[in-house]
């Protein structure tokens, strides 16, 4: 295919996924606004439009590897894009982000990530939010449902190394819930930037859990480990640079 007849398919699949976020949030408004279980259904409804345009207009088709948690665990996951927010999303039943706080404030979006759960963090004071985070569980009042938080802070291209921050380990230390590492390879077909979206086949992978009490060293030690090792692996199976 040319790449300006791809480039303009790409532009099409975007200007349509923000349209139709805007479509199913006015739809599903007010069930959601009575109810947590249809501002998932508006989610996942949502998810799965997105793989489906994806794949139909770029031949970018995606898949989740891996056992889905279904039960109350924290899932450390690989953040290359957009597409591993959608695919994580999709697949588990009650996903909650940790997510940057400027996004409380983009229409829509920020209004059901808050109606479902999401903790807003401001940059540079991920350590209170991690510390209030802590305070609802003690106190018994965390929403239930898969809490997922990025342990890189931030979108991160394939091959790139960037450290994993210790709040992570923290998070764990107090849930005392299993954890659940998440691989990717997204970010080889959906760039953190740019229009251009490429064919082929995304993936995020869950992993085995890690079972909760470990110190917190070991643990963040270990999920660097295997998160890393899957995204090379994902990575090096797209044809990337593993």
């Amino acid at each position: 295919m040319p790449m300006a007849l791809r480039w303009l398919l790409s532009l099409i699949f975007v200007v349509q996924m923000y349209l139709a976020m805007v479509v199913l949030a006015v739809a599903f408004a007010i069930p959601a606004l009575l109810s947590r279980d249809w501002a998932f259904r508006a989610v996942h409804l949502y998810c799965r439009w997105v793989r489906f345009s994806l794949a139909a207009l770029c031949g970018l088709r995606s898949e989740v590897r891996g056992p889905v948690p279904t039960d109350e665990v924290l899932i450390a996951a690989k953040h290359q894009s957009f597409l591993d927010i959608i695919l994580i999303a999709g697949a588990v039943p009650r996903p909650k982000f940790i997510m940057k706080r400027e996004l409380m404030f983009a229409p829509f979006l920020g209004q059901y990530a808050l109606r479902i759960g999401c903790v807003p963090v401001n940059r540079g004071k991920r350590g209170a939010a991690i510390a209030r985070m802590k305070a609802d569980v003690a106190k018994g009042t965390a929403l239930p449902g898969q809490l997922i938080i990025y342990p890189q802070g931030t979108r991160v291209p394939p091959g790139d190394k960037r450290p994993y921050k210790v709040g992570t380990g923290l998070l764990y230390e107090q849930l005392g819930q299993p954890c659940v590492p998440a691989g990717t390879n997204v970010g080889l077909f959906w760039p953190k930037r740019g229009i251009l979206r490429k064919p082929g086949l995304a993936v995020v992978e869950f992993l085995p859990a890690i079972p909760p009490g470990l110190p917190v060293a070991e643990f963040m030690a270990q999920i660097e480990t295997v998160i890393e090792a899957s995204s090379d692996s994902l990575t090096a199976e797209a044809g990337g640079a593993g």
